[in-house]
């Protein structure tokens, strides 16, 4: 159930998607930089193994 909000319903409603929002993006960008980041750490593995 969702409170009697009044004239401020819009103001809230629209700091609560452009919340949801930002915060989707957050979790993109940080899978998006752990992808690059293990496949950068697994390059340099296989790079040593083969050195020796």
């Amino acid at each position: 159930m969702m409170p009697d909000l009044g004239k401020y319903a819009d103001a809230v409603l629209s700091a609560y998607g452009a919340s949801l929002v930002l915060l989707a993006l957050l979790v993109l960008l940080t899978l998006r930089r752990g992808r690059r980041a293990r496949a950068a750490l697994e390059a340099v593995e296989s790079r040593e193994k083969k050195d020796g």
